[in-house]
């Protein structure tokens, strides 16, 4: 793994800057790919969000981040997405601060703010090499679960589809299932649980049922099961107790 150290604003992160929600998050100009395969969603709340604004807008130093060059010379970030997305949105008008958008904001303070400078390594290796420091790096902070770790290590066709079943606003399982679910969906646990569901009676880790499935086209088979449980339960038991939430159907 080779790293560069480059110093980018945040004006030059936040150009072009667009969310097509299931279609992906682009920056830079639309060359920084902001949510790969590999990341998880965006899960900071206001509190969070408002933090790496007010670091910004202070001048202090923020967290260094880190970026994967790509062949066709666009880079797809590796760690940071939750900081970068907090300052794009602000900067494109999404969100206000104390009552201030960016628009109201004076010359000077939107000026401090599209010149401050991030820190971001670039980092240039094979498939593995990113994924593998992606799990290093990520221990810290808003600290990724087991389930959005192993997303970015199993990542790949299978995980995109299952995380359409199970882990986007809206999805499948939430409309079916979130009476019998704990957890949060966004953090993936919603996906941890029905593979679970799946794997351990065949004997099998999570981790192992990612891995025979990391290159499946499709999770169907995955959402066909869950959706036979859940079935099976509300069968079974037509009057919903609290007491059914979180076991281990």
């Amino acid at each position: 793994m080779k790293i560069e150290l480059r110093e980018i604003t945040v004006r030059d992160v936040a150009e072009g800057y667009q969310d097509s929600a299931e279609k992906g998050v682009t920056g830079y100009g639309g060359k920084l790919n902001i949510r790969p395969a590999f990341q998880r969603e965006f899960v900071y709340g206001q509190k969070e969000r408002d933090a790496v604004l007010d670091t910004v807008m202070k001048g202090f130093p923020l967290n260094v981040m880190y970026w994967c060059a790509t062949d066709d010379g666009t880079f797809e970030l590796l760690d940071g997405q939750q900081r970068t997305i907090s300052l794009c949105q602000y900067v494109s008008g999404d969100f206000s601060i104390g009552n201030r958008y960016f628009h109201s904001l004076t010359a000077t303070e939107q000026k401090q703010i599209l010149d401050y400078k991030l820190m971001i390594y670039i980092c240039t290796g094979n498939d593995k090499e990113k994924l593998d420091w992606f799990r290093t790096i990520n221990i810290a902070g808003v600290q990724l679960s087991d389930q959005e770790l192993r997303n970015a290590v199993y990542s790949g066709s299978w995980v995109s589809d299952a995380k359409r079943y199970f882990s986007k606003n809206g999805c499948a399982a939430v409309k079916i299932g979130d009476k019998l679910l704990s957890g949060k969906m966004i953090r993936q646990e919603y996906l941890e649980t029905a593979i679970e569901w799946i794997a351990l009676p065949e004997g099998k880790s999570v981790d192992l049922y990612m891995s025979e499935h990391q290159h499946d086209s499709t999770a169907a088979p995955l959402w066909m099961y869950f959706q036979s449980v859940i079935n099976w339960v509300n069968t079974i038991f037509p009057k919903w107790r609290k007491e059914m939430k979180g076991l281990g159907w």
